[in-house]
């Protein structure tokens, strides 16, 4: 905080006095920062005012001197939890002091200062509430305060006011407005404010059983009976639907599996809370740590990837995986839902798989009627949807796989400014969009992939409300290289400037923005395909240098993959591309008709490709233990698996060799043979394959360092969210005395694309200049 400076007078009593404006700036808005201020402001016995400007909190505090320094720390000290402020300006107050302290109504600023809310959880106080007979919000499914409930998703436009979101259907009650207008009182200005007299309601909807529709409580009996029947419903939550059924009853997973369809892709399961600290339920099933549980119950509350315990859930939940996925109840419907039934529940999203969780009860309905028994719905509109955060432990901290509800729209400061208002829109896959003007950038939350219309709908819909709600208007877009990305193709045909980035210079970057350092850095990135500078599919390079100016320095051995695209979802072809590329001979082939054989030898549809991601699908495959995958990443997940707790053996880096262009390969040939071994047990050969890589680039950064100053080392990619990986890598680096920066603000895998595109072109043109 910047040094205060207070203007001192003499007060009636002699004394010295103070007047003091202040602009406060950070979370700000949307977290019960006003009433946080008129309290202290009481407490320190100053009068004034506060009010919100467009996107901060400006502040008048006149009284004793030494009361107003107090203010001024305490302000930042002792903010609410979920805000985050900083005073941006301070100076003195020359006028008249004012008589008390008010909290004046919003007034629009000359110079935007925005910060979206995310959405939070439901807090203890309300929940404390909901579950006290005597309280008229007994029960009530969407009891909220300012320190609690939802933010961004409700809201359609700034300052955070009530007419400017989604509850200005619902006009206040004589009691709720009461509550609204009291300063000392915890749901001043809360937004989302409602009760059982005048807020949202919840329905009921079992399809063509118009008989079986019910409102209010008996729409959240119906439900509880349902999901205690083994039946799979959706539910309504704060940023979309979920779909939901017993995690313990065998034969509703089963049917979720086999209709969604999601045969074998993990699912979450939420859990009551129990206990002292809320988590006895999660000890009976995973073994968090101090971190993780800490994780769980922030105000966040995501979903965090726990060591499982064997036995006590069904193996359904993550076949052939180690880790389930944990969370606790976020909203006040989802706490009624696991205190009546009193077990936990698979929660999962409302979707079709790799489109934006659905938020419209008509579209539920409609697309997932074939799914589900009942609909729990709730008429407080969603205005734009947020999937749940994912996070995981790895290589000694907890990162993000996934950025959502409650931690979106995530804002990062740029070393370097933007020359312009920018919208970058990511990537095909895990789409984000990022905004960013001046030195402050913006990621949406998870999108999706951009494989469908409505897909592309949420995309275009976050990209016009980023840019409205921030009261920046884009002037340029950036976009990834790939001719053939949907949302590059939607970025030409919008008549902006547009500057392309190649994807893994994308990756290298968003690295590189966490990692300051005074010379070049060394940076994996190591995924599953990208467009490459040369036309090919990169994903197994090694840059040299910084954001705006990269050289390819390493790469793998490239091989080609029959059916392209295909192999994502069929493993076994990228292990018989290499087989083939090798000479090497693999009986467990399932290319039987020698189609795939015929096409490769023919170069049809066999785009090369050095991806590491490719290497750990034929990995998997040759090993048995994935030869054809129902969502991304299965093979690689599950042979990563297959090595948790298994020490590796004898190992060695690959073998390197200079190209004629000068970039190292890593021959990946050495492989083969012994992942077919079936002499070894699975768990030596998968963890034995980690080693080799880790090693591998060790082996790059020596020789790349021999030749050239590296100042560090990252590592990202969609391959690094491998912990075995990713923990091996960060050991061996150790031992070399060289640390290895992962990613830590924003998920390895392709989520991070649109930040990094905003850092590459921030960077190249500050070169130009």
């Amino acid at each position: 905080m910047q040094d205060l400076v207070v203007e001192r007078r003499a007060d009636a009593g002699g004394g010295l006095s103070a007047g003091r404006r202040l602009w406060i700036t950070g979370q700000v808005q949307g977290v019960g920062f006003r009433p946080f201020l008129y309290r202290l402001a009481q407490r320190h016995a100053l009068s004034g005012w506060a009010r919100n400007t467009v996107g901060e909190v400006e502040v008048l505090v006149c009284g004793r001197l030494q009361a107003v320094e107090n203010f001024a720390r305490e302000v930042v000290s002792e903010a609410p939890a979920i805000a985050a402020p900083r005073i941006r300006r301070s100076e003195p107050w020359e006028g008249e002091a004012p008589e008390g302290f008010a909290i004046l109504p919003s007034a629009a600023g000359a110079t935007p200062r925005i910060f979206v809310p995310p959405d939070y959880f439901a807090c203890d106080d309300c929940l404390a509430e909901l579950n006290d007979p005597a309280d008229r919000r007994f029960r009530y499914p969407f009891i909220n305060c300012t320190q609690c409930g939802p933010r961004y998703t409700i809201i359609r436009a700034l300052p955070y006011d009530r007419p400017n979101t989604s509850m200005d259907a619902f006009p206040l009650c004589a009691a709720c407005l009461a509550e609204y207008r009291d300063p000392a009182d915890r749901r001043f200005h809360a937004e989302p404010v409602a009760c059982p007299a005048c807020g949202p309601r919840l329905s009921w909807s079992a399809g063509a059983d118009a008989a079986a529709e019910a409102r209010g409580e008996q729409a959240l009996a119906a439900c509880i009976e349902a999901i205690a029947a083994g039946c799979l419903v959706a539910v309504k939550g704060i940023g979309g639907y979920h779909l939901v059924c017993d995690a313990a009853n065998e034969s509703a997973i089963t049917r979720l599996r086999r209709l969604k369809p999601r045969p074998t892709k993990p699912l979450a399961v939420m859990f009551p809370l129990e206990g002292a600290d809320g988590l006895d339920r999660v000890r009976q099933a995973a073994t968090p740590t101090a971190e993780e549980a800490a994780l769980l119950l922030s105000p966040q509350r995501p979903i965090v990837l726990l060591a499982r315990c064997r036995g006590t859930l069904s193996e359904q939940l993550a076949p052939g995986l180690a880790e389930l996925g944990v969370m606790l109840p976020y909203s006040p419907l989802h706490a009624l839902l696991l205190d009546a039934l009193g077990r936990p529940l698979v929660a999962t999203s409302a979707n079709i798989s790799g489109e934006p969780v659905l938020t419209c009860g008509d579209e539920v309905e409609e697309r997932l009627a074939h799914l589900v028994a009942g609909c729990l719905h709730h008429d407080r509109p969603i205005v734009r949807p947020a999937d749940d955060p994912v996070w995981r432990r790895s290589a000694g901290a907890l990162r993000p796989l996934r950025i959502g509800r409650g931690g979106a729209p995530a804002e990062i400061e740029l070393a370097v400014p933007v020359p312009r208002p920018t919208l970058a829109v990511g990537a095909h896959m895990k789409n984000t969009i990022a905004l960013a003007w001046e030195h402050r950038c913006v990621v949406s939350p998870h999108i999706g992939d951009m494989g469908s219309e409505r897909s592309m709908e949420v995309f275009e819909q976050v990209a016009a409300d980023l840019q409205a709600l921030y009261g920046v208007r884009a002037q340029a877009l950036v976009c990834d290289a790939h001719p053939g990305y949907a949302t590059a193709r939607w970025a030409r045909r919008q008549g902006l400037p547009l500057q392309e980035v190649l994807h893994h210079h994308a990756h290298a970057a968003a690295l590189a923005a966490e990692v300051p350092a005074s010379g070049p850095l060394l940076v994996f990135t190591w995924d599953g395909v990208g467009y490459g500078g040369d036309g090919t599919l990169w994903g197994g390079e090694a840059f040299l240098g910084q954001p705006g100016h990269w050289r390819r320095v390493a790469s793998f051995r490239p091989f080609r993959l029959p059916g392209g695209e295909r192999a994502g979802r069929e493993p076994w072809r990228s292990a018989a591309a290499m087989c083939w590329e090798a000479a090497v001979t693999w009986p467990g082939c399932p290319d039987a008709d020698g189609l795939a054989r015929a096409a490769w030898e023919r170069n049809l549809n066999t785009p090369a490709t050095t991806a590491v991601g490719r290497l750990f699908d034929a990995a998997a495959a040759l090993s048995g233990t994935c030869l054809h995958a129902s969502y991304e990443g299965e093979g690689p997940m599950r042979f990563e698996a297959a090595a948790t707790g298994m020490e590796p053996g004898e190992a060695c880096a690959l073998p390197l060799g200079l190209d004629q262009d000068g970039v190292l390969r890593a021959d990946w040939a050495q492989l083969l043979a012994p992942l077919q071994d079936t002499d070894l047990p699975l768990a030596r050969r998968a963890a034995w394959f980690h080693e080799s890589l880790a090693l591998t680039a060790v082996a790059i950064y020596r020789a790349v360092s021999a030749d050239a100053a590296v100042a560090g080392v990252g590592a990202t990619g969609g391959v690094l969210q491998n912990r075995i990986l990713a923990e091996r890598m960060q050991a061996l680096f150790k031992a070399v005395g060289v640390p290895l920066a992962l990613p830590a603000r924003l998920p390895a895998n392709d989520a991070a694309i649109a930040f990094g595109q905003v850092v590459e072109c921030a960077a190249a043109a500050a070169r130009e200049r």
